[in-house]
């Protein structure tokens, strides 16, 4: 009878070890994914900065175009 109690509680021993093994890689994809998250906001945020900036180039190009546009 001792000995089922042994296997048994290293059974439950493994399982706890597996179960803290899991946990310890859950909480690190989590914290793997909120860094890829943070990341990819700032490069979103950047993007959109240079995207403003090269309409606004973009539309001084236009002015300067139409200025230099000869009068029929």
């Amino acid at each position: 009878m001792s000995d089922i109690k042994d296997q048994i509680f290293q059974e439950l021993t493994k399982l706890e070890e597996g179960a803290a093994r899991l946990r310890a890689t859950a909480v690190n994809a989590g914290k793997q994914t909120d860094l890829e998250v943070a990341i990819l906001t700032e490069q979103v945020r950047n993007l959109r900065a240079k995207n403003a900036r090269a309409a606004e180039l973009i539309d001084q190009s236009v002015e300067i175009l139409k200025k230099l546009k000869p009068v029929d």
